[in-house]
């Protein structure tokens, strides 16, 4: 009897024992980077006892282990400790693996990079935080076959699958929605981003007109926006250049409940900078606010505000000024101001684990305000004299998306489809301004008259449906085609009498095209292969259309490409390297060509060719070491240009360099954990000043040295841009007046520091 009590006053015991230690374990899983909550994270014990975080990152789970496990995709399993409290918050750091990469623009949906049958690039949270760039071309400029121009103070111009160019072939986009409207094109469109909000930098390369629409056809550059953090966390950082360069950057966000807010923005100016009337200022914020109606249902809403100006001196030097590296302009007063408002609220709801939907409704409200230099023409009568003009070129959108995602057991297939409607009605005024000039040519001074040059108004309209449609008919083999119809109308009203200054008499115009799409993908363990055909189009600009005596007949301009490409990862995940080969011919593209009468019109009568190979190697031989080697080589033809009487035809395109590279190393040494170094080289080939290919521009090579160092909760960093002081031009070009150069960026030295609240 006594041995019968014993036992169970054990296995009474024992279960005390096991009660006190079991306990209930909840909190948050989030973003070591982003301190964005990590859903789907599988939290799990010894026992295989697991608990998946949902929407908001939390877990609940019931254990006596003194250790847990997390794990994520995309994200570095973890083993954390359980100590006597009952909640926890855990960070999970993002895998550094380019293979394992999700992007979402090449299908409108998150997906692996490996399962896009397009030439696709990312630039992550990692790469940003540590180039602490201060314009986006330091950044896409790593990006193999990818060229941004910077033409000072965040204007710019690009190169993808394209020569350097100002053209409308480049799409921009903020988490997929495009952040200008189609037919008023502007080169210089990514100034009108914060590049505080940036969490990821996707770009596509050739055209993706069958989900986006017009203006994808070299590549489309699609920013992916930071969501709320998991935990209150917050960072402010301040810089400043020996070039005159300042400034300021602040976030904060937190989530309570299943509400979430985020707040990112900088200030940034410009002061005597070493070219003359080059100041600047911009401000930049976004707002973002989540909120988590359920596990299925989430209603996501942001805004952005951006109020730029900047001065405009000439923009670029003679070849006089530039050999005599003399900086100075006739040029005083000129300026370009630019206020942009986005406002987006999307509503996502997953139905079944098989199937999703989304709402999006966007607005924009957009100004470009300008007294530009290139409108300066002397008054050849009076030498005291000049002609110039201000302008205004604005538009306000209405935008509705709607999008659907099937997912079918039948192999593993998918139906994504979507409609769209946007409804941007824009204006352009420019009132002829009278310019004083001194006796030494510098325009000093201008009187605003009220004489109009310019007054009209464009409604336009686009209404678009696509579809794409996934399958996997073998292991490894997937199979994407995809198909989009677009609509466009333009209401063009002119409130003056049609001239050859005041453009076309009112007229409506209307543009439809069918865009589309098919590709495969075919992967094997860490080796992978796709092929893709595509088309891409551009209606014509507002611009081409109505700025002259009378409206030309004008047809979509429409680009064939064709490319295959491929990846491998191999060496236990230390050397990836991928690439691609494509050709994509122009057809319909729009040129001036003379008439019978002496005068010039605009008409579909160009064709080019744009063929070569973009290939990019990372290499990671050990955790504190990392070289990345990026570059394209291509050229750039016309098959058919006549252009003002001058035939083109057979030559190459001007400004399209053979070769561009970019190559990087970065050492984060073990035995100082927080210091990163990195040196960096850019590298341009030479290319044709003009389209006549009577003389070149060599092109030019530059380096830069970053540094930076992380302390506690601070962070401290240098970086030397053109650390050898190379004396270039970022885009040369001849013409009938002579040369032009734009100044590249001299040797410039920039010191920060940033501290972080929060976790």
């Amino acid at each position: 009897m006594k041995k019968v009590i014993f036992i169970l006053t054990l296995i009474l015991s024992l279960s005390v024992v096991k009660a006190q230690v079991t306990k209930t374990i909840s909190g948050k899983i989030y973003d070591s980077l982003s301190k964005e909550p990590v859903s789907g994270a599988t939290v799990s014990d010894a026992q295989h006892h697991t608990s998946i975080t949902d929407a908001e990152g939390k877990f609940t789970l019931t254990t006596d282990a003194k250790e847990l496990t997390i794990s994520s995709i995309n994200y570095k399993a973890r083993t954390v400790l359980v100590g006597n409290s009952n909640s926890f918050n855990f960070s999970v750091s993002p895998v550094n693996n380019d293979l394992e990469a999700v992007v979402v623009s090449a299908s409108r949906i998150a997906e692996k990079r490996t399962e896009a049958p397009i030439a696709i690039s990312t630039i992550s949270q990692q790469t940003i935080k540590d180039a602490k760039a201060n314009r986006l071309d330091y950044l896409v400029n790593k990006v193999s076959g990818v060229f941004m121009v910077n033409l000072q103070n965040e204007q710019h111009e690009m190169s993808i699958r394209q020569p350097l160019t100002t053209r409308s072939l480049f799409l921009y986009l903020e988490v997929g929605v495009p952040i200008r409207t189609t037919g008023i094109y502007n080169h210089n469109a990514l100034l009108e981003m914060n590049m505080v909000a940036a969490k990821q930098i996707e770009i596509i390369k050739g055209p993706a007109s069958s989900l986006y629409g017009a203006e994808a056809i070299g590549g489309a550059v699609n920013i992916i926006t930071q969501a709320p953090p998991a935990l209150a966390n917050a960072n402010i950082s301040v810089q400043g250049t020996d070039g005159g360069y300042k400034r300021i950057d602040a976030q904060a966000g937190n989530t309570l409940g299943k509400f979430g807010l985020l707040v990112s923005g900088y200030y940034a100016n410009r002061t005597n900078g070493p070219v003359d009337q080059t100041d600047f200022h911009k401000t930049a914020f976004t707002v973002r606010g989540d909120y988590k109606i359920n596990n299925k249902t989430s209603w996501n809403n942001s805004i952005t505000y951006v109020d730029y100006y900047s001065q405009m001196g000439g923009g670029s030097l003679d070849s006089a000024h530039f050999a005599q590296k003399n900086y100075n302009t006739l040029y005083t007063f000129n300026n370009r101001t630019v206020t942009a408002l986005r406002v987006k609220s999307q509503l996502v709801h997953q139905w079944y684990s098989n199937s999703e939907s989304q709402l999006t409704a966007a607005y924009r409200d957009n100004a470009v305000k300008q007294n530009p230099s290139y409108y300066v023409t002397n008054n050849y009568r009076n030498s005291a004299l000049a002609n110039g003009q201000l302008n205004n070129s604005s538009f306000k959108s209405y935008m509705l998306i709607g999008q659907h995602v099937q997912r079918f057991n039948w192999l593993k297939s998918k139906l994504i489809a979507g409609i769209s409607v946007d409804v941007s009605p824009s204006t352009y005024v420019a009132n002829y301004i009278k310019i004083q000039r001194n006796s030494a040519g510098k325009y000093i001074s201008f009187i605003n008259t009220d004489s109009l040059l310019s007054n009209y108004k464009t409604g336009i309209s686009n209404i678009a449906s696509y579809a794409s449609y996934e399958l996997s008919p073998a292991k490894g083999l997937k199979i994407v085609t995809a198909l989009r119809y677009d609509y466009y109308h333009y209401d063009f009203q002119n409130y003056l009498s049609p001239s050859a200054s005041t453009g076309a008499p009112s007229t409506v115009n209307n543009f439809n095209r069918f865009t589309p799409k098919i590709g495969a993908t075919y992967n094997y363990k860490h080796v992978g292969f796709y092929a893709n055909y595509s088309q891409g189009y551009v209606p014509p600009q507002v611009t081409e259309l109505f700025n002259s005596v009378k409206v030309p007949y004008l047809q979509p301009q429409t680009f064939f490409n064709y490319e295959i490409g491929g990846w491998i990862n191999i060496l236990d995940n230390k050397l990836y390297a991928d690439y691609s080969l494509y050709l994509l011919e122009g057809t319909n593209e729009i040129i001036s060509v003379r008439q019978d009468d002496g005068t010039y019109q605009n008409q579909n009568a160009g064709k080019t060719k744009h063929q070569g190979i973009e290939y990019g190697i990372t290499y990671k031989p050990t955790s504190q070491w990392q070289l990345r080697f990026s570059a394209t080589n291509a050229k750039h033809t016309f098959v058919k240009d006549v252009e003002k009487g001058i035939d083109y035809s057979g030559n190459e395109i001007a400004g399209a360099p053979h070769f561009i590279s970019n190559a990087e190393v970065t050492y984060k040494p073990a035995f100082a954990k927080g210091l990163r170094i990195g040196v960096e080289w850019q590298h341009l080939s030479s290319y044709y000043l003009n389209n006549a290919n009577s003389g070149k521009y060599g092109g030019f090579d530059v380096f830069n040295i970053r540094a930076g160092y992380n302390v506690a909760r601070f962070e401290v960093w240098v970086n030397t841009l053109n650390a050898f002081n190379k004396y270039y031009s970022i885009l040369a070009s001849k013409s009938t007046y002579g040369y032009s150069y734009s100044l590249g960026d001299p040797r410039e030295t920039t010191l920060g520091v940033s501290y972080h609240f929060g976790k």
